[in-house]
């Protein structure tokens, strides 16, 4: 496999599911995954479950199902994880991708979004 040099980092970061009520979620996740929680550390926006494995990112075409119609993501579906946000921004305009939302910083972290080619909402984000 030829590889080029590329600031995206091959590592997904984080997996977003978005949610009704953060507190609620926050609890059922915590339950499930069989971590312990202190609720005072839930707070709006995110919550970020506290996992400890790499995570990985599956491409499926559905070709065993028919019936299946595909419905974009509006909603970021994951982050990739970049070092620099700059250079991963002008990485993905510079290759004609889409941009869904520019760059937003918030102190030291900052990310973006941008579209796959079936127009799913994708994030770069440097944290």
């Amino acid at each position: 496999m030829n590889s080029t040099k590329s600031p995206i980092t091959c590592k997904v970061n984080t997996v977003f599911i978005h949610v009704s009520d953060l507190k609620k979620s926050a609890k059922w996740y915590s339950d499930l995954l069989g971590l312990s929680i202190n609720m005072d550390e839930v707070k709006s926006p995110v919550y970020n479950i506290p996992v400890t494995s790499e995570t990985g990112l599956t491409l499926d075409d559905h070709k065993f199902d028919p019936s299946f119609k595909l419905n974009p993501s509006e909603h970021a579906l994951f982050n990739f994880y970049v070092r620099d946000i700059d250079e991963a921004y002008h990485y993905i305009k510079n290759k004609g991708i889409q941009i869904a939302k520019e760059i937003e910083r918030i102190g030291d972290f900052a990310y973006f979004n941008f579209k796959d080619i079936d127009g799913n909402v994708l994030m770069a984000c440097n944290s």
